[in-house]
């Protein structure tokens, strides 16, 4: 028998925020948006058209680096010697940390020269040190793309120089992007450091600020990085949390550094204003319970296995039905983690998510006298 269990019917009212953009325009050749909770696109345009990440190929860079870390095959405190192809990037006019040719440098410090400042020379120091050489480190890095599902990517080299072979597109960068933020949470607060000194230059210790404008605007961003090649113009991967709610963005072909700047700003403040998140469940956490026939046990706890909100427009109201359907009552004995029914989430009435619902416990059998009185009833009244 099909049974259901409603979770919850949650209305959104029309809710008074002052300043809210009606319409988002943003000038830039590509751009998406996220709500980072939901994973749901806000807006998008030409987002998976190739474009040239320039710097922001520096967040795959980074994330491998950070996995590496994860899986402890190298530790914040290693020592990298410094590689002649790596101090001479800081001899060539390039964004540098300005780094000494033989020189002893810190994993740590080289991660914050790259998050920081930027720097090329850190990038290729890192990969050559923690792979043997940098087109090793760059399969690496494609390894990482390949596993993250990116349809329109390809790394040459770990700095974002320009480069034919070095592509990608905005939804691929936010993708990344997302994945670091959710997987290394801890490492991931390096991106919101503002300066970095730097004091074995072979002169005056350099000290230098984050490349990213939208750290100074007290708006609550704290990631991720910025590029700027001579063909794509400027580029910006942003991340703002306030509160519970996170927004990320990817905007290339800004033409200068103030449209840059203020379009993202615009951007994420846009979504914030515009949209709720609403939590659904979280992983592993039990939500509801279920029905069981013949088991020790009348009700079984359930849970999904993965995190579950959902994004509304704010401007408008909605209605968010979330409805288990199962086959039931559920006939035990049901093991933990058995698929035991579907989770449907309705917004104004159209299906937006289908989700697997688990057993959360174990639920035996119940003895057979339990058992045969359970039948009877149920033949006689009904009841289970």
């Amino acid at each position: 028998m099909k049974n259901s269990a409603i979770l919850f019917f949650l209305s959104l009212f029309l809710i008074f925020v002052p300043k809210v953009y009606a319409k988002l325009d943003v000038d830039a050749n590509y751009v998406i948006l996220q709500d980072h909770l939901s994973g749901e696109i806000l807006y998008e345009k030409d987002a998976d058209n190739k474009i040239y990440p320039a710097s922001m190929t520096k967040i795959m860079t980074t994330l491998v680096v950070f996995d590496l870390l994860k899986k402890q095959e190298t530790t914040l405190d290693e020592m990298i010697t410094i590689p002649e192809e790596a101090w001479r990037m800081s001899q060539s006019g390039y964004s540098s940390m300005f780094i000494m040719l033989n020189d002893q440098v810190s994993v740590e410090d080289l991660l914050r020269g790259i998050i920081v400042v930027s720097g090329n020379d850190a990038c290729v120091a890192l990969a050559t040190g923690l792979a043997g050489s940098e087109a090793d480190f760059v399969e690496m890095m494609n390894e990482k793309a390949e596993e993250l599902e990116l349809e329109n990517t390809n790394f040459n080299n770990s700095s974002g120089i320009n480069d034919v072979n070095n592509y990608s597109s905005v939804r691929d960068i936010l993708k990344i992007s997302r994945h670091l933020i959710k997987a290394h949470p801890d490492l991931y607060a390096y991106f919101k450091e503002t300066t970095f000194t730097w004091d074995r230059t072979g002169g005056d210790p350099i000290t230098q600020g984050n490349r990213n404008p939208l750290l100074y605007k007290n708006m609550g961003v704290d990631g991720i990085k910025t590029g700027f090649l001579t063909v794509e113009k400027y580029s910006l991967a942003a991340s703002m949390k306030v509160g519970n709610r996170r927004i990320n963005s990817v905007g290339s072909g800004f033409k200068t550094k103030n449209s840059r700047s203020r379009e993202s700003a615009k951007m994420l403040t846009w979504a914030l204003r515009s949209f709720d998140t609403v939590k659904i469940a979280k992983k592993e956490e039990i939500f509801n319970e279920l029905n069981v026939w013949l088991g020790k046990k009348d009700k079984v706890k359930v849970h999904l296995d993965q995190d579950v909100f959902i994004t509304v427009p704010k401007r408008k109201k909605k209605n968010i039905k979330a409805v288990i359907e199962y086959d039931g009552p559920i006939e035990a004995p049901i093991k933990k983690g058995d698929k035991i029914g579907q989770l449907n989430i309705y917004v104004s009435g159209e299906l937006k998510k289908e989700l697997s619902v688990f057993s959360s416990e174990d639920v035996k059998r119940a003895n057979i006298f339990s058992r045969l009185y359970k039948s009877f009833s149920f033949l006689v009244w009904g009841d289970v």
